[in-house]
């Protein structure tokens, strides 16, 4: 039998926890807000402000550890590799973010069609999905990239076409879960059509899952760019971006130079890092269950 003491001894105890939950989240939200702050200005100031070419070939010295003059030391033909690696996460970023946003357009149509039509319209979409699925996204992609020359844009669409699937079947979800509310019920007995029903009610209720899917899926998109563009099959090799500087370091590294792998590595470990945790943020924020549990 549970005594007021024992009750009274566990709701500090209790308290405690919470707060260093809350603590520990509020911890983790400033460091990713820092680094994503730090990323987004090292893309956008670096290039204009640092007047040096991140091209310009100085074979006197090519492979330099880090130094003063060179903080994250020289590549194979003497340039400069913070500035490369900012140039990389430029193209990297841009490649992630735009084909991040595509491929949730995409899944969010096609979710919410399928949820909003449901019956036959709805199996029929849900089993283009599975089948799509069930292919490796990387076998996927390498087939669509090998379709065109070597450049962004089809790495972009390589990464668009083979990541809209999970988008669509959490959006399809969230819709089917919306279309039992008594508010979808309403608008339908007053005579709204399924068109005005999905743009008006289901749509909006679906964009938090959509936008919190478009976030977690850039740094996927980053990493797919990188992994094509690490098998020479992404964006050409005078290109920098992540994937063309760790994949031109690979000599290096058997060498015993370890710089010019672990930078690029780093550039793109870190704002991957800073987005997930972004996205776990807001992810307790958009669910109750979540945000009970960290007021523990």
């Amino acid at each position: 039998m549970t005594t007021d003491v024992d009750v009274a001894d566990t709701k500090p105890a209790w308290r405690a926890h919470g707060a260093a939950r809350r603590s520990t989240h509020a911890l983790r939200l400033r460091v990713s807000a820092t680094l994503v702050a730090v990323t987004v200005l090292a893309v956008l100031l670096v290039p204009p402000l640092v007047q040096l070419d991140q091209q310009a070939v100085d074979l006197a010295a090519k492979l330099r550890p880090p130094s003063w003059a060179h903080p994250f030391g020289t590549d194979d033909v003497g340039r400069d590799l913070l500035l490369r690696c900012v140039y990389g996460l430029r193209v990297s970023l841009l490649v992630g973010v735009v084909a991040a946003l595509t491929a949730t357009v995409i899944g969010t149509a096609v979710g919410a069609a399928a949820g909003a039509l449901g019956g036959r319209a709805d199996r029929l979409v849900m089993r283009l999905v599975d089948t799509l699925s069930s292919v490796p996204h990387l076998l996927l992609g390498i087939f669509i990239v090998a379709m065109f020359r070597p450049g962004v844009w089809p790495v972009v669409i390589s990464v668009a076409l083979t990541h809209w699937l999970s988008t669509a079947r959490i959006v399809r979800a969230e819709v089917l879960s919306l279309r039992s509310r008594p508010f979808v019920d309403a608008a339908v007995s007053g005579g709204a059509s399924r068109w005005r029903v999905t743009v008006r009610h289901l749509l909006p209720g679906v964009l938090p899952q959509a936008g919190l899917a478009a976030v977690l899926m850039v740094p996927h998109a980053m990493w797919h760019e990188s992994a094509l563009s690490f098998l020479g099959l992404g964006l050409p090799t005078h290109t920098a971006s992540l994937g063309t500087l760790i994949q031109g370091a690979r000599g290096s590294l058997l060498a015993g130079q370890w710089w010019p792998t672990l930078f690029p590595g780093l550039f793109l470990i870190l704002p991957t890092l800073a987005i997930a945790g972004l996205a776990g943020v807001w992810r307790e924020r958009i669910s109750p269950r979540r945000r009970s549990e960290l007021m523990l």
